[in-house]
């Protein structure tokens, strides 16, 4: 019952923010434009500020574990490789690229750190999970979603992969994880004045990223895209973590490194999936779909997996 409660504290407080930015939308206080203009300006600053704001301030020296990182780093490589595997069995081609982002792109950052801190009362283990994963999600995202965008002229093939390259070095949220990275490496102090503004700024971003993931959302969309949704929900809460608990736990993982790896493979659509897939010209409407279905069943699904590790004495 404690894990049940837990899961719902994590997962239904998004759910709702995303609930209010439809009603919102609804009675006419936000707009497409302006949820549009939303979308953008979370994208371009307050996601690269909050991955900053946890990344910089992790020590990552006293903790690094390269197998651990390794092992997040490879999985996630996996879970991308399944989900691009999958998503040719989609007949609409415009939206594999947000099938394949919204399949292994999971709500690291945010609920990682979160639940790891609630269970074990430190985070350092989600920190590093973090490292191996978060910039290889938004690399691939931006590769993905760049390849398959419906705003790319398919006559200049020869421009893409130097537009491709040129997206992922330039994407703000690979900015503000390499800058983070870096800051905490160098162990650069930071004036108060400056941690507070950055705290400001990262702490905007995911309560105005779901309201505008809800603002957008519309259900006319979603009726279309449900079987799709629940396929890339199926991949996400269950398929990765079939697949790749059982080599974590035969490589000795335990305690908060399971948890981090948990959460790496079964957590919830995040709702910076909706705002890239937005930015880089896609419809956005597979994403919405699936950020709230997986949010409304992991804290199910999380729950299970919780109560399976525990009963087996792995956390």
């Amino acid at each position: 019952m404690h894990n049940l409660i837990f899961s719902l504290n994590a997962v239904i407080p998004v759910f709702l923010m995303m609930l209010f930015g439809w009603f919102v939308r609804r009675i006419n206080l936000l707009d497409d434009h302006t949820t549009k203009k939303i979308n953008n300006f979370v994208f371009r600053t307050l996601l690269p500020a909050l991955l900053f704001m946890d990344l910089s301030t992790a020590d990552f020296k006293s903790v690094w574990d390269t197998k651990f990182v390794l092992f997040c780093f490879l999985a996630t490589l996996g879970s991308i490789g399944i989900a691009l595997l999958i998503s040719f069995f989609s007949k609409d081609k415009s939206e594999r690229g947000e099938f394949i982002q919204a399949s292994y792109r999971s709500s690291a950052a945010v609920l990682g750190i979160a639940f790891v801190n609630n269970i074990y009362g430190e985070a350092s283990m989600a920190a590093l999970m973090i490292v191996g994963t978060v910039p290889i999600y938004n690399i691939f995202a931006v590769i993905c979603l760049t390849v398959t965008s419906p705003e790319r002229d398919a006559s200049s093939k020869k421009g893409l992969v130097k537009r491709t390259v040129r997206e992922a070095v330039t994407n703000p949220i690979i900015l503000g994880i390499t800058a983070g990275i870096i800051w905490s490496l160098l162990e650069i102090p930071q004036p108060f004045i400056m941690s507070r503004s950055i705290s400001y700024l990262g702490n905007m971003a995911t309560p105005l990223s779901l309201t505008a993931l809800g603002a957008s959302f519309k259900f006319s969309d979603a009726k279309e895209k449900i079987r799709t949704a629940a396929s890339i929900s199926f991949v996400k809460l269950i398929l990765f973590c079939v697949v790749f608990l059982p080599p974590a736990i035969w490589l000795g993982f335990r305690s908060e490194k399971l948890i981090a790896i948990l959460v790496m493979l079964g957590s919830a659509t995040t709702g910076s999936c909706f705002v890239m897939a937005k930015s880089m010209g896609h419809n956005g409407a597979v994403t919405a779909c699936s950020v709230m279905l997986t949010t409304l069943l992991s804290s199910f699904t999380l729950t299970a997996w919780l109560f399976v590790l525990k009963t087996l004495n792995l956390i």
